[in-house]
């Protein structure tokens, strides 16, 4: 009876230990990071699905708007080519792909921006589901860029932070995570984007 309560007391001091050491916790924190960059890819995608519809439906009351639809199509264009793969992307990938959305977002805000001119346009029932659907996804990738930046957060503390940092630098050796940002041209481009009310 003995031997049985110390060998239980044992395994739960070294579960203990093992759950608190990084053994377990750094991959997760990992995969969350991961799992994190995949739900902003998704949203970005949503986004660009939107967009075919969104020029169409615009182009039918705003034809000489040209210039403006053909901004938002480059923009998709360019937007959607990049892939990003979220178990191998490098800072200099992210940061592509942060400027390559907010390209996007800058163009999608000047559309908007033509179709206040449009009272047709806006009363354009399709119109304005896609305007809605905009807002959503535009909300779902804020929520979405600020769980990436929690688990980044999270990641870099199990890294960093005694007593798992010292199993990362004995068994894993992942180095630090940039945190998630707009590169800074983007983001001076945010900062001066127009308000667009949907």
């Amino acid at each position: 009876m003995m031997k049985k309560t110390t060998f239980l007391l044992s395994f739960i001091v070294a579960a203990s230990v093992l759950s608190s050491c990084g053994l377990q916790s750094i991959p997760m924190a990992k995969n969350e990071v991961e799992a994190t960059l995949s739900e902003i890819t998704n949203q970005y995608q949503r986004r660009a699905d939107l967009i075919p519809n969104l020029v169409k439906t615009v182009k039918a009351y705003a034809e000489h708007e040209q210039e403006t639809l053909e901004a938002v199509v480059n923009a998709r264009a360019k937007a959607t080519s990049m892939n990003i793969d979220p178990s191998q992307a490098t800072p200099q990938q992210l940061e592509s792909f942060a400027n390559a959305q907010g390209g996007l977002s800058q163009a999608l805000g000047r559309l908007l921006l033509v179709a206040e001119q449009y009272p047709n346009l806006k009363a354009d029932q399709n119109f304005r589901d896609l305007q809605a659907q905009l807002e959503g996804t535009e909300n779902r990738i804020t929520v979405a860029r600020n769980r990436h930046i929690e688990a980044i957060k999270q990641f870099n503390n199990q890294i960093t932070v005694p007593p798992s940092s010292w199993t990362n630098s004995l068994i894993y050796k992942h180095s630090k995570m940039e945190q998630w940002t707009s590169a800074t041209k983007t983001q001076e481009q945010l900062e001066t984007a127009p308000k667009v009310e949907f």
